[in-house]
């Protein structure tokens, strides 16, 4: 390196953003993490004595400290410590790194460590390319994932690596790398007289939502922005905080684990009746930009599943928001979502729809099923083979019923539904106790059949037939 290439170098280092000057160099100045970091901890003892020998993959939010992690192994190991990054790298240059790695190894028994930042971005045959090196030594990988690994990841990947999962930073994580780069004169502000007011700290720290560098990011636009009085002294306001860092970056991918877990956790709330949390989670969905037609679909088949005929216009609701929705549009049409929410979370709850998967197991089970000739359609063979032949009509009789057969012989008596006592189910409980009652006796029924509820794999696996039939 020449004079001018070092000169670069240092003036490239002064001028980086506040959050890669301060980036921890080794693990007494990392915050957070104490759980596979802390002292003792599998990691800190493979990182301090350089026997990282097998791969990890370091999962996690934006700002937990992956990249810091692998910096630090890259500061501490003897190992050739190669960072490429999956959204800019492709074959070609993993080729070159692991080429460079396998004449390193037989020349100098030389080991590599591979750090791949957003190793999720690579596609699977990407992924693949890396396996059999990964496999025999060749590297040792260090792939950084805010996704789940166990979904973004190839198995195969995954199985021969140790995962760890970082959670984003507390609120006293933060606090102290704040103060740390206040304090600290080589790579912060320490040079400088700045007063943090409380407030300004506390809003600082609250909305960078455990997210390290979007702190240090907000801490950077108010110091740099904010001119000192005439004593010299920089003062950071609470009006000066909030202008720095006016929005909190929600982490919320719309194909990754955010998307689900909060749609998931929408859904949960609205189906265990708590109004105010399937307020919040419904606003941190808006507020991340998802589709508002993908929360209504979601109410549509809630109101189906989980509220049913305890309040059959749960469904009539859902149906006239996600039509409102369509003629209105946001912002206006954030008020119909809103209400469908609320009255779903508020309606009675049943999910007695669920009987229909118990029907559908046991014709998965018993194979087809004759209809009965009673019940055949009379308009085409009537004459010739006697189709329709027994039918009564139910509205000729009292009450608009009569107990005769509707299911095959082989299942008299069976009942996949089952209501509950909630809301407007309970009178059609009623009511069809009434007319069951009457149907056992006249078809000598001596004992109904109740079949139980499924177990939810089981429904969820017929679920996943009606998607490959495109029902």
């Amino acid at each position: 390196m020449d004079l001018f290439d070092h000169a670069l170098r240092e003036r490239l280092r002064r001028e980086a953003p506040l959050a890669a000057r301060m980036r921890p160099r080794t693990l007494e100045e990392f915050s957070g993490q104490e759980e596979i970091i802390g002292p003792g901890r599998l990691l800190r003892r493979a990182i301090e004595t350089d026997r990282l020998f097998s791969s990890i993959l370091l999962w996690g939010p934006p700002g937990s400290g992956k990249t810091t992690l692998a910096s630090i192994i890259a500061n501490r190991t003897r190992s050739h410590f190669e960072t490429i990054s999956a959204v800019l790298a492709g074959v070609a240059e993993l080729r070159r790194v692991i080429g460079e790695a396998r004449e390193r190894r037989r020349l100098h028994s030389h080991r590599t460590i591979l750090f791949v930042d957003e190793v999720h971005r690579w596609n699977k045959a990407q992924q693949d390319a890396l396996l059999p090196h990964v496999e025999d030594g060749t590297i040792t990988l260090i792939g950084a994932t805010t996704e789940n690994p166990y979904f973004e990841v190839i198995g195969a990947l995954v199985s021969r690596s140790r995962v760890f999962q970082l959670r984003p930073l507390s609120d006293g994580d933060v606090r102290r790398i704040l103060a740390s780069a206040l304090a600290d004169s080589e790579r912060g502000y320490g040079g400088r007289v700045i007063a943090l007011d409380d407030d300004a700290l506390e809003h600082l720290v609250r909305v960078a939502g455990g997210d390290a560098r979007n702190a240090l990011n907000a801490l950077e636009l108010a110091v740099e922005s904010t001119l000192p009085g005439d004593d010299g002294r920089l003062t950071i306001s609470l009006p000066v905080a909030q202008e720095s860092i006016q929005r909190r970056a929600v982490l919320y991918d719309k194909d990754g684990d955010a998307h689900y877990d909060t749609i998931s956790a929408f859904i949960k709330s609205v189906r265990g009746s708590d109004p105010d949390a399937a307020l919040y989670w419904l606003a941190k969905m808006l507020y991340a930009g998802e589709s508002p037609r993908f929360i209504l679909r979601r109410l549509l088949i809630l109101a189906g599943e989980d509220i049913g005929l305890a309040d059959p216009l749960g469904l009539v609701v859902a149906s006239a928001a996600a039509q409102a929705f369509d003629y209105v549009g946001l912002p206006e049409g954030v008020y119909p979502i809103v209400e469908a929410t609320l009255y779903l979370a508020t309606a009675p709850k049943s999910n007695s729809a669920g009987a229909y998967f118990k029907a559908f197991r046991t014709v998965e089970e018993r194979g087809e099923v004759g209809v009965p000739i009673h019940l055949q359609d009379s308009n085409r063979d009537a004459a010739a083979l006697g189709h329709g032949e027994g039918y009564v009509y139910p509205h000729e009789h009292d009450g608009h019923h009569i107990g005769q057969q509707y299911l095959p012989p082989g299942l008299l008596g069976t009942y996949f539904f089952l209501p509950s006592d909630q809301g407007y189910e309970a009178q059609v409980a009623e009511r069809l106790d009434r007319w069951r009652a009457a149907q056992r006796l006249a078809l000598g029924v001596e004992a109904a059949v109740e079949i139980p509820d499924l177990p939810q794999t089981v429904i969820e696996s017929i679920k996943r037939q009606h998607s490959a039939r495109g029902a």
